[in-house]
Order: C-alpha cells, then structure tokens, then sequence
C-alpha cells in the first residue's frame, strides 16, 4: 500500500476517536448509533442556559455520549439520568465522574430510549440520535406526569419541519402534530463542526414546552386525519378524500360507529360515505382547502365536523 494512502486511513481513523475532555481513549463511534459527540463547549453552554435549569431539577439526558453536557448538567441540577444505548459510552461516562463531588447525582438508563419507560424529570436535554428524532419527540410529548421543557439537537432539515408554519415547504404532520401538544422555537444553528466526527448534516437546537393542559380531543383521531390530509398534502381536500382506501376505510368505521351508537343508528339502504364525506367538506368550506395551507385551528375545526357526522379515522 502506498504511503500517502496508509497515512490517510490512519488520519481517518484518528478523527473517529475522541478523548472525550479527558475520560475516553482509542474508542471508535458506532455509526448505527448515530453518535456524533458535541465537543464544543460553548454550544454545550448554550443549551444549558436555554433549558433554564433550577438547582431542584431532575434532568433526562438521551445520549450522553462522553459526558461533555453530562458534567455540567451535574453541576446545576439536583440529578441527571442519562439514557445511552452503548454500554462503551455508560462505562466512559461512570469512569468521568467516579470520585467526583456529583458522582451521587448521576443515574443511567442503558437501553433504547424508544423501548424505555421514561422516568420522572423535569427538563430533557438532548444531542438527538437523528435516527430516533420522530419517535422520540411523539414518545415525550405525549409522556406523563408533564416536563416543563425540552432543549433538544436535531438534524437541521427535521429542526425546520417541527418549527415549518403554514405555506412554508417544510410544513407538515410532523409540524401541526407537534404544535398541537407543544410551543416550539429554534434556538440556535450548529454546524457540522462542532462534533467529533463531523455528520453529514448541519444542527439546529430547538426548545420544546408541552402544552398543560394539552388540547382536549382524541389525538389518535387527530392523528389520523391529519395523516390522511397530507399524503397528498398539495391537493384540495375533496380530492384528497375520493380515494378507494381511504373511503373503505372510513364506511368502515363509520358502520362501527352507527351499530354501537345507545341506541344505534341505522344505515340507509345505498348509504354512499363518498357523497357523506364530500357533504362535510362542502356544507364546512374545506372541500377546496389544502392540507399545506391550513392551521391548527382549521384541523380543529375539521375534525369536529367529521365527528359530529359519525366520520371516525382510528
């Protein structure tokens, strides 16, 4: 092998090692964890301050990695329970703290956060896994009892879409659904280079707060309409709704909903859901409407008026 090209694969895999501020040597990032540690200590800073700690608080850490937010949630919190699914990580970070005035203070979770019964805190902070971002924002917001807020990292694009307003491309079922249960704003951009080793993507920090109490609706109802609203997010609700499977599925349930009715409803001989569905739709004004366009309040009031019809998506 040439001598240029063994150099370079052995800088290669130096820039998959870190020294972890001090407590890891020679261990290599298992890409399928998506670990990317955050080895800029002002960005680690500012998520800290955004989180707005109190000395009482129990924090939920997802993804410690080498405990470089680790130590310095320690030093402001009462306790710290970092979840980590490498057990390479857990023994690093325990090895960081081991005789340390916060050593008491730190809990871990070993495991997939995602298969994982959370555990009571008060603030999650997190440099996300990319690959578990969706799951684990839905596992969290609709986690009880409530926390009173969440300063997490995502890929930036996913960042964009949690945040994305009607009209705006990025606008989606991730967008209304996570507005529905919480107020999100970005807080910071963090590019690629502030991790060790470097993703492909850039970062953005974003800081959830649950809505308490959430809005009072059916969110697997919720959900189902609004999944069904934007697969073809861009077509006008009308059109949306006049396919095969979407109308099987509504008569379906639809003659559940009838048949179990105190005391049941009796379905019209040649009873047509494609011609009930389009009469919600017209008699509402939303038979023109597009799913990339509307807010809140229009699913709101979408999902009542099918309601009030018998229309059911769960």
């Amino acid at each position: 092998m040439p001598k240029m090209r063994r150099e370079a694969r052995a800088s290669e895999g130096r820039s998959q090692r870190t020294g972890g501020g001090g407590a890891m040597q020679g261990i290599i990032f298992n890409k399928d964890f998506g670990q990317h540690i955050l080895k800029n200590p002002l960005v680690v800073d500012g998520i800290i301050e955004k989180s707005g700690l109190r000395s009482t608080d129990t924090v939920l850490e997802i993804g410690p990695g080498t405990g470089n937010m680790t130590v310095k949630l320690l030093d402001k919190a009462k306790k710290v329970i970092a979840c980590e699914v490498d057990p390479r990580m857990v023994a690093e970070l325990q090895k960081r703290v081991m005789g340390t005035p916060v050593q008491h203070k730190l809990g871990v979770l070993v495991g997939d956060v995602l298969a994982a019964d959370l555990p009571f805190f008060d603030v999650c902070v997190a440099n996300m896994p990319y690959q578990i971002s969706s799951p684990f924002v839905f596992k969290l917001l609709l986690h009880r009892p409530f926390f009173r807020c969440a300063v997490l990292m995502f890929q930036r694009e996913f960042a964009q879409r949690l945040i994305a307003k009607p009209g705006d491309a990025l606008y989606c079922r991730l967008s209304v659904n996570t507005q529905l249960l919480a107020r999100v704003e970005h807080v910071m951009k963090v590019g690629k280079n502030n991790f060790r080793p470097p993703p492909k993507v850039e970062s953005s920090v974003v800081r959830i707060v649950p809505r308490n109490p959430p809005p009072p609706i059916n969110f697997e109802e919720w959900d189902g309409l609004v999944r069904l609203a934007f697969v073809r997010k861009n077509k006008t609700l009308a059109a949306s709704f006049k396919s095969k499977s979407v109308l099987d599925l509504l008569e379906k349930n639809y003659r559940i909903v009838c048949s179990t009715n105190d005391p049941p409803i009796e379905v019209a001989v040649g009873f047509s859901i494609k011609e009930h569905v389009l009469a919600v739709l017209n008699d509402n004004d939303f038979a023109t409407r597009r799913a990339k366009s509307m807010d809140l309040d229009d699913f709101l009031k979408l999902l009542t008026c099918f309601t009030d019809a018998n229309i059911r998506f769960s």
